[in-house]
Parts: structure tokens; sequence; C-alpha cells
């Protein structure tokens, strides 16, 4: 169809972020205009053509002709809206000196007067006006002149209405959504509109159908030079929506960093709660917005606040995955054994989707490991039942490491801290040999049970035995299981500055596998020869 059709649909449709109920009618405009033809005689669609294109030669030919010069296609649109629209003059002028009803609307409520506005052809408007056009009509969604060219950023059209046609004009009046021209021209980020407004005294405050100020739609859509202005109206910067929510909320949610920044050296408050006990913090970290959370938390926003759902902002970083945004909160030292409606902590939510990374960051800052959750189980008990089997090694690895460092409190001096704790597959190439000891040993000599054996007598527990035999690949599978508890074992050994030969012949002599030990300790000080690792000096 033509340009215009396409450009009024697209815009109006985009720029008015229509509500889907509200402007079901507007959704089928497209297929309303594809089957023109079926009502539109060929000679009238030429007429309405000849309009657009402001080309009063060929219509007066075909009025001549006898063209009814009043059609209407399927959504009630006349030659004449098609004039005003695209700012025809000559064809305006011609159509209104032959009669055609100025204040005619289409479909959806729009005529010529709306249209003008709509697409700021001042020119069109004033001939319009001049030619009795009523002054306060409004669309179906209740978009007055003012409203129009106040979205579309027309500034030339507002001095007119306000400067010509005061007495007509009402500054504050609301459409169908309870916006005034000073929402549209906000939500919109026109800034000289918006000025403009201000300067002719619209009221700052007036809230729409949902509650939101333009000092909330401001802050929505991102538009940081208009919030800016509305700010240094002195407006109330904390007041709420029907939500509960705040211009910071709404710029949070959006991930406004420039907003968020405006708003907080505005001194609002950066701790008040939507009707749902959310903060801005539990919006930042629900989206990832990495910069927006670590401008928050310099602000002092309270990193352990609890929604409605007892979830806190840490629990939305790690069920979305947000690994960067989850690193800033548990800097900030966020609590992290709080627990949502479930029960779950965040290392919960972690073992439960398999979240290495995360998990690493909450094992490694320190957590209660034996918080349960509404069916009872422990975070290491979740990643058992989920089948994250590098998941459960790590929190094995995490539990016996800090057993041992509280055994050893008083003992510690230098032996570890310059080491890089980590709970993660060990691939160093250091400990290659020793990983290599660890699989010839559970592969080839550990039989079925053994390693159960061995685990006991190095402190694994129950618990941690059956999250490791929770893994099940078939009747070999014992030869994994040890092979894993053998990792998790080596990985305490050298985290303590332990010396890993002489533990394995200890462990395996200590299970009367004396013989098993010897082999042990030939293969691995004849290899560890060429290698150079330490060698066990007790054999």
């Amino acid at each position: 169809m033509d340009a215009l059709i396409k450009i009024f649909t697209t815009t109006y449709l985009q720029q008015n972020q229509l509500n889907p109920c509200r402007f079901a009618v507007l959704g089928r405009m497209e297929d309303d205009l594809a089957s023109e033809d079926d009502i539109l005689l060929q000679s009238e669609k030429e007429f309405h053509n000849a309009a657009k294109k402001n080309d009063t030669d060929k219509m007066q030919l075909m009025m001549k002709k006898g063209t009814d010069i009043k059609s209407r296609n399927k959504i009630g649109r006349s030659a004449l809206h098609w004039a005003a629209g695209a700012g025809s003059e000559q064809a305006l002028r011609l159509l209104l000196d032959h009669n055609c009803e100025v204040d005619e609307k289409d479909s959806f409520g729009m005529n010529a007067l709306l249209l003008a506005a709509w697409f700021g052809h001042l020119n069109i408007l004033q001939i319009l006006v001049a030619a009795g056009a009523k002054l306060n009509v409004e669309n179906k969604n209740g978009l007055d002149m003012l409203h129009c060219a106040a979205q579309r950023g027309h500034i030339r059209i507002l001095e007119f209405l306000m400067e010509d046609l005061i007495q007509e004009v009402q500054l504050d009046s609301v459409d169908e959504s309870g916006k005034t021209a000073f929402h549209l021209a906000v939500e919109h980020g026109q800034l000289e509109v918006a000025e403009f407004l201000i300067g002719m005294g619209c009221t700052h405050g007036v809230k729409d159908n949902e509650g939101n100020m333009a000092l909330h739609l401001a802050a929505k859509m991102g538009h940081t030079a208009v919030l800016q202005t509305i700010v240094e109206t002195r407006v109330d910067v904390n007041e709420t929506n029907r939500d509960g929510q705040t211009a910071l909320h709404l710029s949070s949610v959006g991930g406004h960093y420039e907003c968020v920044r405006l708003l907080l050296e505005a001194c609002c408050n950066v701790n008040m709660l939507t009707n749902n006990n959310m903060n801005a913090l539990h919006y930042v970290a629900q989206h990832g917005f990495v910069r927006e959370t670590r401008l928050l938390l310099e602000a002092g926003v309270d990193p352990n606040a609890l929604d409605c759902h007892h979830t806190s902002p840490l629990h939305f970083a790690v069920l979305r995955n947000h690994s960067e945004t989850a690193r800033l909160l548990i800097d900030a030292e966020c609590d992290l054994d709080l627990f949502d409606n479930r029960l779950q902590t965040a290392l919960h939510i972690a073992a439960e989707h398999g979240r290495q990374d995360l998990a690493q960051m909450i094992l490694i800052a320190g957590t209660n490991l034996k918080l349960r959750d509404k069916q009872g189980k422990t975070s290491l008990e979740v990643a058992a039942r989920g089948g994250h089997i590098l998941l459960v090694d790590m929190i094995i690895k995490a539990d016996r490491f800090y057993k041992w460092e509280k055994d050893h409190q008083n003992n510690l001096g230098d032996l570890w801290p310059g080491k890089q704790l980590s709970f993660k597959q060990d691939h160093q190439v250091e400990t290659q040999h020793l990983r290599s000891v660890m699989w010839r040993l559970a592969t080839k000599y550990l039989a079925c049970g053994s390693w159960k054996s061995l685990a006991k007598y190095w402190g694994f527990t129950d618990t941690h035995i059956r999250a490791i035999e929770h893994q099940w690949t078939g009747t070999k599978s014992y030869k994994e299981h040890g092979h894993r508890m053998l990792l998790i074992w080596l990985h305490g050994v050298l985290m303590a500055g332990e010396n890993p030969i002489k533990g394995l012949y200890e462990g395996l002599t200590g299970i009367s596998r004396t013989d098993l030990a010897e082999i042990i300790r030939r293969k691995a000080n004849a290899d560890t020869s060429k290698s150079s690792p330490k060698k066990c000096s007790a054999m």
C-alpha cells in the first residue's frame, strides 16, 4: 500500500506503545488496508492517491468524470484524511472548497485536524481551523491535538495551539490511559516539547492509570536529559506508582545507568521497596546489569533485602546465571545463607541448575553446607540428585577443606594462604602425574567396595559417599566412584601442603592393603624420579 499508510500505521502503533486490548482495532489495520480494493473503486483509489500526492490537476479531472470525492476505504479514510496527513495543501483546499466534511473521522477516530497535528503540518492545521474544524476533538484513544503534537515532538504545532488557541486547549487533559501531553512527550523522549510544556505551566505530578508520573516514564524509558529536566522542577523523586515502584525502580528494570546515577545524585531513597518488597538491586540482579549493580551497592542499597517470595538479589543473580553481578554481591558481603520460600540458599539454586562458576564463588566465600531446603536436602544432595557430578565433587572438596581449616586454625601460619583456592576439577600440569596415579589405582587395583573403606579412613562422611555413588553408569561404576573420591582427597592433601604419596601409602596400609601400598609406592617413586615431585620420605 501507499507509503503514507505504512508510515501512519507503524509510527502510530510503535510510538504509542499501545495496549493490545485497548487498541485491538489498530492491530487489524494492515489487514483492512490489504483488502482496500474490496470497497473502493479503482477510480476512487486513484483519487485518494492523487490527494496524497497533491496532484490537483488529476483530482479535478476525475471530479469532472463523476468520481465520488467523499468515498472512504474500509477503515473510513477519505481523500481529505490523506491530504491532511501528507501535508498536501492544495489538495486539501480543493476538497474543502467542494464541501468535504472537515470533521469526519476514520475508524480510529482520527480526523484531518488530528492527522495534521500528528504529522506536524502546521499550515494544514491552520487551514482546517480557519475552515471551522472542531478544536476539542479526540480519537478513540482519547488523544487530542495537544497529545498528538507532544508525542511526535512538533513544537511549532504546540506553539500555535498554546498561543493562538489557548482558550480551546486544556494543557493537562488526559487520554484514555490517563496520560497528559506532558506524559507523552516525556515517554517518547521529546525534550524540547517537555521543556515547552513545563514553561507553559503543565502539572508535573499528574498520574496516569498505572500511577505513573512523567518522572516515572522518563526513568522507565531511559530518557536521561528529559529526566534531568523533570528532576530540576523539584518533583518528589520518591513518588510511587500503582505497583509501589519509584523512578529508581523503573530505571533499574531497564538498566538505564545514567538515569540511575542521576536519581541517586538527586538523593532518592535507594532502599525503597515496591508492593512486592523488591528494591532496585533486585531488578538489576535479575537482569544482570553489572554497572548498575555496582552503582547501587556504592550508594548503600541493602544487598540482603528479601522480596515477597523471600528472594534476595543473589538468588536472582544465581538463578539467571549472572556471574559478574553475583560476584559484586558476594564481594559486598551479602548474606550467603539467606533462603527463599523453598528454603533454598543461593548455593542450592546453583546446585540445582549445575552452575559451577557461581557455586565456586559461593563456596570460596564460605556458606553453611548443612542448610536444608523444603524437601530436607542440602546443596550437596540437590547437586547429586540433578546429576551434576563435577558440582558434587566441588561441594565435597569445600566441605572437607573447611573442616580441615577449622581443625588446624591455630596452626595454619603461612601454610596455605599463598595458594589460590579452587574447588573445580584440577587440570594443572604440575599435578598430572599424581592424577595418573589416582586413575591407575582406581581402575586397576581397587576392588568394588575398597574405595569406600579408603574414603572412610580419610574422613569422608556417609553423606559424601552417597553423593558420589549417586552417579550410576553400570556395574563398573565403582571405578569411577573411586577415581572421583581419590581426586577429592588429593585436592585436600595438596591444599594442606602434605605429601600425597605418603598419605596414599598410609591410607592403603590403614585399610589392610599393604601389598597395594607397596605397589603404588614403588610405581610412584619410580615415576616421580623423572618429574621430580616429592617422594615419600617414609618409604
